[in-house]
């Protein structure tokens, strides 16, 4: 800038002296500087354009980090008195920067007319991770949804939160919900079993009915919120918890499910009702006898939804949330995300809900709960079982629970203990209501701390001081192997699962193996010679189950062929 400055003084200066002067010295003088300014004009586009030159090739900004020969305001000013050239590349940058606000990815090659965009991320896209916590969906960074540290922060009222007094801090899976779910969001969440998902959805249920309450003061008979769950145990698991926790604030839940008599239930639906908790057969038949109404049920979640479906309730679920308020607010709890479960939150959530993941959409287990598979043959179990009860269960103090995989198979293990000396209860199927009431609640207060079951128990049972799992037969599925170890290490305990292996259930080796690596376990040798090989799961009406799949991925589109010879 000082060099142009001080040619215009000498331009000035010479024009003054032309005027002092005679005529033809004048013109002489007009030449002469004419001459010079043409010659710096010139060196200076050279000048410029071999900086242009250096810029394209990258160079420039080498130069800048190594020499640091010229600031950023000197290189704008030669840039804007420049060439054409130079200027195109000024707006080449604007333009960048621009684009990159919107969100788009550039690959740089040192030259900026080059880049290339590779990719958009979208607002509903947007993810974050927090310690192995995975939190996507539209506005989801935003501050006012940050994981909760303790229970104050939730900002609910304290006879709502007593039913929490028990521990320290929110569960991850509470911590990441909550500000979604008390926020009126759409939501998905995918934990492990014994996370606490239960009040990580039933404690803004509850808010939901006392909000609900307090806009309209006219006394409620119908239900404002609905749950659904695949079984009666776990059904009456979660009301266990919501009749409980309610009583402080006066919010009243119910549990419908089969097998018993709906006299009971339908004079608690008479009576006025907040929170139904209920299998979906059963709340199907409730509705069609024109019992139940859930046409105020603004707040509805499914819970183990992918078990729902593998139980073939899929069109009792969409009858049932067909009939639910349409304004609702749809929350989803899953242990893992196939498909059909997918297509199901496409056509009944929001379009951008939010979708939670502690740990893995994969198939994973509790990492609290130390895994021991033993590959032996099938007539061994009964003497190993022996063994191992004598190890895990001194004095019959220890609370230990032994699955089998049929329901004579329960029966025949329940009596082969019972030879032995040991106090022992059983569950299955096949065993009537008032039984299996019975044995549950001699096994949850401790009266009979051991007990076998098939995979009924897997879901549902709550039990906190289950220190041992004891799978005497395999289960069909590796999900199910899954949830049944799950019954121990809940609520941060640390647990043991023991578990049977033969040459019957080589074909779900692989899967096997990949559940112990994952959670860090030892993986027998003999394990490992049945192969590792993992077919992929198909289903006959949604072919391949992908983990891949966004809680926003964007819908199908239906294809109409309107010259169709079938129509």
């Amino acid at each position: 800038m000082a060099g142009k400055f001080k040619d215009d003084e000498d331009r000035d200066h010479k024009r003054k002296r032309k005027l002092q002067q005679p005529e033809d010295e004048a013109e002489e003088v007009i030449v002469a500087t004419t001459k010079e300014e043409k010659k710096k004009k010139k060196n200076k586009k050279n000048k410029n354009n071999e900086e242009t030159e250096n810029q394209q090739n990258g160079q420039l900004g080498i130069e800048k980090v190594s020499n640091g020969l010229e600031s950023d305001d000197k290189k704008r000013d030669d840039l804007a008195s420049g060439s054409e050239n130079g200027g195109e590349m000024e707006s080449s940058k604007e333009k960048k920067k621009s684009k990159k606000k919107k969100g788009e990815k550039f690959v740089n090659g040192g030259n900026d007319d080059a880049d290339v965009v590779v990719g958009v991320e979208t607002v509903e896209e947007q993810k974050k991770s927090y310690g192995g916590v995975i939190v996507s969906g539209k506005d989801s960074s935003n501050s006012k949804y940050s994981p909760l540290t303790s229970f104050n922060e939730a900002k609910v009222p304290k006879e709502v939160m007593q039913c929490c007094k028990g521990f320290d801090k929110p569960s991850p899976i509470q911590a990441h919900a909550w500000p979604f779910l008390l926020d009126g969001r759409d939501f998905i969440g995918i934990a492990q079993t014994g996370s606490g998902k239960t009040l990580a959805f039933g404690i803004p249920a509850m808010m939901h009915v006392l909000g609900k309450r307090k806009a309209d003061k006219s006394r409620r008979v119908n239900p404002l919120c609905l749950m659904l769950s695949p079984t009666r145990e776990l059904a009456q698991q979660i009301a266990d918890v919501l009749v409980d926790a309610g009583q402080s604030c006066g919010v009243k839940s119910t549990c419908f499910y089969g097998g018993t008599s709906k006299g009971p239930q339908l004079a608690a639906l008479r009576s006025g009702v907040d929170i139904v908790i209920a299998t979906p057969g059963r709340l199907k038949d409730l509705i069609e006898m024109g019992k139940c109404n859930l046409k105020e049920a603004s707040f509805v979640v499914l819970d183990e939804a992918d078990r729902m479906l593998d139980m073939g309730f899929e069109q009792d679920v969409r009858s049932i949330l067909s009939q639910t308020c349409s304004a609702r607010q749809m929350v989803m709890f899953s242990a893992t995300w196939p498909t059909a479960v997918h297509q199901l939150a496409q056509e009944f959530m929001d379009p951008n809900p939010v979708k939670v993941v502690v740990g893995s959409e994969d198939l994973a287990a509790n990492h609290d709960v130390m895994q021991i598979v033993e590959v032996l043959e099938e007539y061994k179990r009964d003497q190993r079982l022996v063994t191992l009860l004598d190890k895990y269960h001194p004095s019959q103090r220890n609370r230990v629970l032994v699955f089998v995989l049929y329901q004579k198979e329960a029966d025949r293990v329940e009596r082969f203990l019972q030879g032995r000396g040991l106090n022992v209860v059983g569950i299955h199927a096949l065993v009537n209501k008032r039984r299996r009431t019975k044995s549950l609640a001699l096994f949850k207060s401790g009266t009979c701390n051991l007990m076998v079951a098939t995979d009924v128990a897997a879901r549902g049972l709550d039990i906190p001081d289950v220190e041992v799992v004891i799978n005497y037969s395999f289960p069909l599925t590796t999900e199910d192997y899954v949830h049944r170890i799950g019954r121990t290490g809940r609520a941060g305990k640390k647990g043991v699962a023991h578990t049977f292996f033969t040459k019957e259930n080589k074909g779900l080796a692989g899967e096997l193996v990949n559940v112990l690596r994952e959670a860090g376990q030892e993986i027998p040798h003999d394990l490992v010679k049945f192969g590792t090989h993992v077919k992929k799961k198909e289903s006959k009406l949604y072919g391949a189950h992908f983990k891949e799949i966004t809680a926003d991925a964007p819908k199908s589109t239906k294809i109409t062929f309107g010259d169709s010879d079938d129509e």
